[in-house]
């Protein structure tokens, strides 16, 4: 059985067990949590499919926080040429990284 679920603008196709690293979320290392917004809900074993309009009500996505943390550095550059005009930064984007537990359908 998996689900697809939106967070932090993005949508990630899950599984149980997986481990994600999404958008960075309030939430403490070691606390467990669901996740709101799902699209979409397939089981296998009984070969279901629940699409939701847009979003599904009986199904949870239960995860717990693994690690907060910021990924590596990028280095964002702008150039105009012939007139000296360079500009030179460094992001990292914070991350939190997930474990999901378990897909629930009520």
């Amino acid at each position: 059985m998996f689900a697809v679920i939106k967070t932090g603008g993005k949508q990630y196709l899950v599984k149980e067990n997986d481990l994600l690293k999404i958008e960075k979320i309030d939430r403490k290392v070691g606390q467990v949590f669901s996740f709101d917004e799902i699209l979409l809900f397939v089981d296998e074993k009984n070969k279901t499919v629940q699409i939701g309009q847009p979003l599904l009500n009986n199904i949870k996505v239960k995860a717990k926080v693994l690690e907060q943390g910021r990924n590596k550095k990028i280095s964002v550059i702008k150039y105009k040429p012939k007139v000296r005009y360079r500009r030179k930064k460094g992001h990292r984007q914070l991350y939190t990284k997930v474990k999901i537990l378990e897909i629930i359908s009520k």
